[in-house]
């Protein structure tokens, strides 16, 4: 391809509304540009990249047994009123009406829809297991959609959808799919963890979560140093101490005693204003599960890690209670809740570290009130059901191994894979006839992989001061040719080594502008072409031609009767794996 004739309508300066590097790198590059908040247009060194990265993801999909279908981005409200998410799913769900007055939605996600298709098509377990795929458009409508295409609200997503007969295959499955998920990031070329993760919307009760690691990831990552145990922070095992939850404190101890904190409604200002370790504070989070009322136990310089809870009350919205709710629950305002004089008997959770603390403090359940010398077996007399709730700490021992301790990273999920089980398949009656010809709810897993987003981190992990270093795998082109000067066997050599390149199908661009040789180099380290080979009129009359990879600080002068051969080498060596 001749740069004369393309669309890549690169910037100097950095865009006002680019904040991460790989928002700002792909307006500068002329790969992206914003059509609305969250919306992009994807230009043509971006749409090469794209494709790319579709065509490792359905190599290995199908390499895995899957098979490939299409789904309408449009869903009717009746199949998603089937499972019960067109009541609970948020406002991320675009919806609309048709001129009949039809409710539909914009896909965010696919479960509802291929289970429609399989329980209408698919009607004996000889039929299974079944792994239907596909590569589409997705919308979620995010409140605040930021950071180019890592948090856009519309995307290209990879979603795939297993079918078995029983747990034992679609463990299978699971697996299955967890190794092609590896081979796929493999072959784009990028450092990433596999980690245990929430399953959120979607359900289930396993997931994974690949992260590319990267510094200015959206997630944080906890990874023991001794064995190969990694997860999202929201779901990795606290070491939890050995507690005793119905132990009484020691006779003689003080009894609890309403205190005065007027205006100390975070943490930190009881804390400082009672002159106490945060440790010391039991803090009362009112949530509502499922538009139920309940009450969470953490210490005071503990996080709730929310989906260690979704999965242990198995909810499907988990929220923060509103005010009016809070008030309702525990008569006081929001800041002074606590667990020893709550008005509604509601279920009430508690990290385990909440057991083991010793003349702790808690709200009182009314303005600037707070209750200390507090001892959980003693004063808090309503039933409390104990789990590992927190997030995990830097530094914690592993619960694992027992031998590493937690270090941190940040993260960028570009794909996650669900266990479902039959959440999906029961409530839309999605059955098989076993070999006795008795009916099987079938049995189910989903995968996807943001296949933008995958672009976005790729950038993220690979770039420099002058611009993007694209992995050769899922580079747009792999070559760039520069000729720098006017000389007539400059230009005709450049015209040689392009149109040989071009007849052995290697993905080229040559540089044919009326540019000067500056432009034409800070062009190509922005656009991230792994190959740069520039033809000079010195080097020519010494029979060479520089060639230098993106990556690498060095130019190497190679013979002219040997570039080809030393480029094709340097591609198939780094797009073989």
């Amino acid at each position: 391809m001749r740069l004369s004739k393309y669309l890549f309508p690169t910037l100097k300066e950095v865009p006002s509304d680019a904040v991460v590097i790989s928002h700002i790198l792909m307006l500068r590059a002329g790969m992206i540009r914003k059509l609305s908040a969250g919306i992009y247009n994807y230009l043509p060194l971006a749409l090469k990249t794209i494709k790319k990265i579709e065509n490792i993801i359905r190599e290995e999909m199908n390499e895995a047994g899957a098979l490939e279908l299409l789904m309408p981005a449009v869903q009717p409200s009746e199949l998603w009123i089937e499972t019960g998410r067109w009541g609970y799913y948020g406002p991320e769900l675009l919806r609309f009406k048709d001129r009949k007055n039809g409710d539909y939605c914009l896909g965010p996600t696919h479960e509802e829809v291929i289970t429609h298709i399989v329980r209408n098509e698919i009607s004996s377990y000889k039929e299974l297991p079944k792994n239907l795929y596909q590569i589409q458009t997705k919308f979620r409508d995010e409140i605040r959609p930021r950071f180019g295409l890592m948090r856009g609200r519309e995307f290209i997503m990879k979603d795939a959808y297993s079918f078995d007969i029983d747990v034992e295959n679609a463990k299978k499955s699971y697996e299955i799919m967890n190794k092609a998920y590896r081979r796929i990031f493999d072959r784009c070329g990028l450092k990433y963890k596999a980690v245990e993760a929430g399953t959120g919307a979607i359900g289930g009760t396993l997931s994974h979560e690949f992260q590319v690691l990267a510094s200015n990831g959206e997630d944080e990552i906890l990874s023991c140093s001794s064995c190969n145990y990694a997860a999202n922070i929201e779901k990795t095992e606290c070491t939890n101490p050995d507690i005793e939850t119905d132990k009484k404190p020691d006779e003689g101890l003080p009894s609890p005693e309403k205190v005065e904190t007027p205006l100390k409604t975070t943490i930190e200002e009881v804390s400082e204003y009672l002159k106490i370790g945060q440790d010391k504070l039991i803090k009362t989070l009112i949530y509502t599960c499922d538009k139920n009322p309940i009450a969470i136990l953490l210490r005071g310089d503990h996080e709730l890690a929310e989906a260690k809870l979704i999965a242990l009350i198995k909810c499907d919205e988990l929220v923060p209670a509103d005010e009016k709710t809070i008030l309702k629950v525990t008569g006081g305002p929001v800041g002074f809740s606590g667990p020893t004089t709550l008005k509604e008997d509601i279920p009430i959770y508690a990290d385990y570290a909440v057991a083991n603390v010793e003349d702790g403090v808690v709200g009182g359940n009314e303005k600037d009130l707070h209750i200390k010398h507090i001892w959980p077996g003693r004063d808090i007399t309503k039933k409390i059901i104990y789990a590992d709730l927190r997030e995990a700490l830097v530094g914690e021992s592993c619960p694992r191994c027992k031998k590493g301790k937690y270090e941190k990273y940040r993260g960028i999920e570009v794909g996650q894979i669900f266990y479902l089980g039959k959440k999906y398949s029961e409530k839309m009656d999605a059955y098989v006839l076993d070999n006795n010809g008795k009916k099987r709810i079938i049995v189910m897993g989903c995968y996807g992989i943001g296949v933008t987003r995958t672009m976005a981190a790729s950038i993220e992990q690979n770039h420099d001061e002058n611009g993007i270093i694209w992995p050769f795998t899922i580079a747009p082109y792999h070559v760039i040719i520069c000729p720098v000067g006017k000389d007539e066997a400059v230009k005709e050599t450049a015209e040689n080594i392009y149109n040989t390149l071009c007849d052995k199908d290697v993905e080229v661009l040559l540089d044919d502008r009326n540019e000067r040789p500056g432009v034409m180099f800070k062009d190509a380290d922005l656009i991230g072409i792994p190959i740069r080979v520039t033809v000079g009129k010195k080097g020519l009359d010494q029979g060479k031609i520089e060639v230098k990879l993106r990556r690498e600080k060095e130019t190497k002068l190679i013979h002219s009767d040997e570039v080809i051969d030393y480029i094709e080498d340097i591609i198939t060596w780094e797009t073989t794996l």
